[in-house]
């Protein structure tokens, strides 16, 4: 194989390239189409680098201590570079083209029955694009759903005892005067578990009947349905069924009349805008709604939702949570969520009185250990002028991206992850500040030889689920999963013992939900401890203590003035 500086040439073909020493390979792959590491391993350092962002070239060329290149230059440009979306822009698409050996010319312009040449790039249309990235194997296979997904399930699911103890301090309040209640749980105590107990109960004793589980994002909502169908089978009394209405799922309201609907909050506000008696319609079976992260349950578009589904009298209102609040300094949006569940608020009747100590003390959850990143003297939270933001519900993004892509503060987080690693954590999980800041760091992480995958929401779901499916996976080495903006809720990862929390963030709740993805306890299939190395303003309450943040909330629910 020849150097990866080669020369290019022209062939014999006016418009078709090949490259000088690379005729071999080419032939290899004849037939083949070229994947995208095939692709870069035929181009020089100069060339490859045209496919990478200045920005990005410049962090990591002053990370890295000089120009990246050869091999290293391509293993870093095919995990950051998004080669789909590459070849759908024109510009990109005509570097490809005028890139291609002769060889793959040829073949491409027989698969794709069209002229190839770098010239006529701005003319694909949709389908010659879709061709292209099937030519380099990273068109993901699409996924054919019915319109209508039902399974059935047929009737042996425990409760520990605090959650028992929960269960039975719920039902009343289900049952009598504004039949609405909050269960406030810790994460990783087992809301679900303990919710589907309820479930099923409603369904048990209303013959037929509809539950409907309301939940944003798709893991929380396949993380309902595959724990509804696990209880089911130890708990039910009849067949029921399970229907599905997120993305492009839906099932027709007129048949289904007994079962447990999980519903994504996006699609059911979207099904109520275009046929207004949506909610309406459903709620005439409906005798239990339950609402995951309840906290969002005041948002306008999603207590309107909830109020029309809940319009039968017999209707009941549970909501989860493992933060029963909005922020941490707003107490009327937090008095509202409180008197939208009526003020009942049931958490676990622990000995000791603190149920997260309590949990930690019996291996329920993983003891946190806290430390502070900080980037740099002078780089951090510190150095944002919080004072100028201080109306703000977060930190604007423009502070965040300016923050996040600074040559020290992504040196930090590296040398953050690597010190949890010689410390002997094998799955560390990373929350990025933004999307180029996940990619990056995943990146560097790969160059520095550490296996690494970056999750974000423009992450393909093959892609995604593939990088999950290894941080879960059982082996020795070391793994580092990057995200950004998706794996706050409904993603558990019991074997991860560390967390980086490189999202600055003035949220409470949403830096609860961070924590919570990795302090699961020997008990609930987890760790004895969890390191937490999280950035944060030291003036903010509640943060860097699992104890205070779990407790924020309690006077207000408590306090009706």
């Amino acid at each position: 194989m020849a150097a990866a500086g080669g020369r290019h040439r022209r062939s014999s073909l006016s418009h078709l390239y090949t490259v000088e020493g690379r005729t071999d390979m080419a032939i290899q792959y004849e037939g083949l189409g070229l994947s995208v590491r095939q692709f870069f391993e035929l181009l020089g350092d100069e060339d490859v680098r045209k496919f990478l962002d200045l920005g990005l070239l410049r962090v990591f060329d002053a990370v890295l201590g000089g120009n990246i290149a050869g091999d290293e230059l391509r293993r870093l440009t095919v995990s950051l570079v998004d080669f789909s979306d590459a070849l759908a822009d024109a510009d990109k698409r005509r570097l490809v083209l005028q890139l291609m050996p002769v060889e793959k010319c040829r073949e491409l312009e027989v698969r794709a029955g069209r002229d190839v040449r770098p010239a006529h790039a701005e003319d694909w249309t949709d389908s010659d694009v879709n061709e292209l990235r099937r030519f380099f194997g990273i068109v993901d296979t699409p996924r054919v759903t019915p319109p209508e997904h039902l399974t059935c399930v047929r009737p042996s699911y425990g409760l520990f005892d605090h959650q028992r103890v929960a269960v039975n301090s719920l039902k009343p309040l289900l049952k009598e005067g504004d039949r609405r209640a909050v269960l406030h749980l810790p994460t990783g105590a087992g809301k679900t578990r303990t919710a589907m107990h309820l479930v099923a109960e409603w369904l048990r004793n209303n013959d037929p009947s509809v539950v409907v589980w309301l939940a944003s994002g798709q893991e929380l909502l396949q993380q309902a349905v595959a724990s509804f169908e696990d209880a089911w089978r130890h708990l039910g009394s009849r067949p029921v069924r399970v229907g599905q209405v997120w993305g492009d799922q839906n099932v027709a309201l007129d048949t289904f009349t007994d079962g447990f609907l999980a519903v994504g909050l996006a699609k059911g506000w979207a099904l109520m805008s275009r046929q207004p008696d949506w909610a309406a319609k459903l709620s005439k079976h409906v005798r239990l709604v339950v609402f995951d992260e309840a906290h969002q349950s005041v948002a306008p578009t999603y207590r309107r939702l909830t109020d029309e589904l809940t319009l039968q009298y017999q209707c009941s209102l549970l909501g989860l949570t493992a933060t029963p609040g909005r922020s941490w300094k707003d107490l009327d949006e937090d008095g509202d969520l409180a008197d939208f569940y009526a003020r009942n608020k049931v958490t676990l009747d622990v000995p000791g009185g603190n149920p997260v100590s309590f949990l930690i003390e019996n291996g329920f959850l993983a003891r946190p250990i806290f430390r502070t990143l900080l980037a740099a003297p002078g780089v951090g939270v510190d150095s944002i002028d919080l004072g100028g933001i201080s109306d703000e519900l977060d930190i604007p993004f423009d502070v965040l991206a300016s923050l996040s892509m600074s040559e020290q503060y992504v040196a930090a987080v590296i040398r953050g992850v690597e010190e949890l690693s010689r410390a002997g954590h094998r799955r560390i999980l990373v929350f990025a500040a933004t999307v180029d800041h996940a990619r990056v760091t995943a990146a560097l992480f790969l160059a520095r030889g550490v296996r690494s995958a970056a999750v974000t929401g423009l992450t393909t779901v093959r892609a995604r689920e593939n990088a999950i499916r290894q941080f879960r996976s059982e082996d020795e080495g070391v793994m580092v999963l990057v995200n950004f903006g998706v794996l706050t809720t409904g993603f558990d990862a019991p074997q991860a013992s560390a967390v980086v929390i490189a999202r600055p963030t003035r949220s409470l709740v949403l830096y609860s939900q961070m924590i919570g993805r990795a302090i699961r306890g020997p008990k609930a299939g987890g760790t004895q401890s969890c390191e937490v190395l999280t950035v944060v303003d030291p003036r903010l309450p509640g943060f860097g203590d699992l104890t205070e943040a779990f407790l924020n909330w309690e006077d207000v629910w408590h306090d009706p003035g």
